[in-house]
């Protein structure tokens, strides 16, 4: 074989083995673009999961923080309102306090207010002698009844009346502290066994907050629907 035909041998399989060389490489770049291109995917969809994670969590923050704050909100306008209608009631209240006062005027319908306290309370009671103790301006009204009491315990529990000790070293306090948070007495009166261990409280203004609690409901009703 000649020297030409050699060399255009060589030549040939020079250009076949340059084909097939740059044929591979075109694959490995097309195949690594491809993985390239899968992993950029992956990653980006996975930052995208993680944001729409974080997105969810933070909404979720956002949500609670919401709820959180109309509920503090709600509760504040419910103490408002319940604030509001115990100030009406109490305010109510206050101005019957203050009712209280007038009733020892009518001397005539006190006596009779009176007489019906003490005995009640000596039923309640039910012991043989008794220690009263009222107002200092009321102890006139208590000794000119103290007969009709005894006479109409008598007649009711259908026995000898107690013993009614007037107590005149200790009086309940008069009605000057209204406007104040002192103690005061808007009238009636308060027995108590000899010993005192046990005690009938049957003031005018027990009488209201007994009445005031029983009431309380039908008073919310009526004021405020």
């Amino acid at each position: 074989m000649e020297d030409g035909d050699v060399s255009r041998q060589i030549q040939q399989m020079v250009r076949f083995i340059r084909q097939e060389a740059e044929e591979k490489a075109n694959e490995i770049s097309v195949s690594a673009e491809e993985e390239f291109n899968i992993e950029k995917l992956q990653l980006v969809e996975a930052e995208r999961k993680k944001l729409r994670q974080e997105f969810e969590r933070k909404s979720k923050q956002v949500e609670i923080r919401k709820k959180i704050e109309y509920s503090m909100q709600l509760n504040a306008s419910r103490i408002k309102v319940l604030q509001a209608q115990d100030d009406i009631v109490n305010s109510m209240k206050e101005s019957a306090t203050k009712e209280l006062l007038r009733v020892s005027d009518d001397a005539i319908a006190y006596k009779k207010l009176l007489i019906a306290l003490v005995v009640q309370s000596m039923l309640r009671l039910k012991e043989p002698a008794v220690l009263l103790r009222c107002r200092e301006a009321d102890r006139k009204f208590i000794e000119a009844i103290l007969k009709d009491v005894k006479r109409e315990y008598s007649e009711k529990a259908k026995v000898q009346a107690p013993r009614v000790t007037l107590d005149t070293r200790v009086y309940l306090p008069p009605p000057t502290g209204v406007d104040s948070h002192e103690l005061f007495c808007s009238g009636g009166v308060v027995l108590a066994t000899q010993d005192g261990k046990i005690v009938c409280e049957n003031t005018l203004d027990a009488r209201l907050d007994v009445v005031f609690r029983q009431k309380l409901p039908e008073i919310r009703k009526s004021l405020l629907g």
